[in-house]
């Protein structure tokens, strides 16, 4: 198998050949034939998240084709289309598995940044936590839902039923998330870097109501606002931005600092809350919503050896919609 393989910090990533893995107990091999390069992997190159295992393979939007099946896996068949998301394992007996909240596991491995991920021709997944995807669509339009869509649905089920949506950061969850909420009869309003036409232009034509920059206010009041960019600055301003009531959902895994500010923008019982990771489940109703929704995602591919190009494209913000490396 190749690969590119990340061995220390804030290094460049380096093409490598490896063995081909072998799956074990419980788990599968895929093939891979696109994996979406989030803003999560840029975190882990630049090692703004702790506790990386060094050498390791980014990737967690992978789809591919089962090739090898391990003991004991009988929901999944060699040939099958799979999806492997962020999540790659949770134990199951902590107190948050045992009450259906295994995206806060005490003991998680996760595709990517604590086990190898899908950054290379092959890797292999536990079986429970691959998404069989049939064979509608295009493996590359595909991958950028095994993550931006996910935590995107996350995220907008945690915002709440409201009606009037801002959307702070119009990337890969940005650009999926408005197409949900526009399906659902949402009116959304999009934020993005300051004279960003290319962003805003997309945005208007996913059925977005209003665009501006990430400092303006917009022409009425939010119910919610889910912040995707990873700039801690952004939370006062869409504090100011939603109604008395209102949530402000950050959807990242890493975040600038916040601010500090006035008391004043969070009374009237505004709330502030984070997502993390996902669920099996939030996998399988996205899905469902995303095929009902008919998401058009909007990409940008890259072979697997210009994984650094693809992720400095990321990191410069000269990206519209989601990068895709196919091996």
């Amino acid at each position: 198998m190749y690969a590119m393989v990340l061995s220390a910090r804030g290094v460049p990533l380096m093409l490598q050949q490896r063995p081909d893995p072998v799956p074990g107990p419980g788990e599968v091999r895929v093939k891979v034939s696109a994996c979406g390069v989030c803003r999560t992997d840029l975190h882990v190159v630049d090692g703004e998240l702790s506790d990386i295992r060094y050498p390791i393979i980014p990737g967690h939007e992978v789809v591919g084709r089962i090739d090898a099946v391990g003991g004991g896996v009988d929901r999944l068949r060699p040939g099958m289309r799979v999806g492997v998301p962020w999540l790659g394992f949770t134990c199951g007996k902590c107190f948050y598995c045992r009450t259906e909240k295994e995206n806060l596991c005490d003991r998680p491995q996760f595709t990517g940044y604590t086990r190898d991920g899908g950054f290379a021709s092959h890797l292999v997944a536990d079986a429970r936590y691959c998404f069989p995807l049939g064979e509608g669509g295009e493996d590359a339009a595909l991958s950028p839902l095994l993550c931006a869509g996910l935590i995107g649905w996350r995220s907008l089920v945690m915002a709440g039923d409201g009606k009037t949506l801002g959307i702070y950061g119009f990337g890969a969850a940005g650009h999926i998330v408005a197409q949900v909420a526009h399906s659902q009869g949402r009116k959304v309003y999009a934020f993005t870097r300051s004279g960003d036409q290319e962003a805003q232009q997309l945005a208007l034509s996913l059925g977005a109501d209003w665009t501006g920059a990430s400092e303006d206010i917009p022409p009425t009041e939010l119910d919610a606002a889910i912040i995707y960019a990873p700039v801690g600055a952004l939370v006062p301003l869409a504090l100011r931005s939603v109604r008395k009531g209102g949530r402000v959902v950050c959807a990242g895994i890493h975040m600038s600092d916040i601010p500090t500010f006035p008391y004043q923008i969070l009374w009237g019982e505004r709330q502030i809350v984070s997502v993390a990771n996902l669920t099996r489940k939030d996998g399988i109703d996205f899905l469902a919503a995303a095929s009902k929704a008919n998401i058009q995602t909007r990409t940008t591919v890259f072979p697997l050896d210009q994984a650094n190009e693809a992720l400095a494209h990321l990191r410069d913000g000269k990206l519209v919609g989601a990068a895709v490396l196919r091996p």
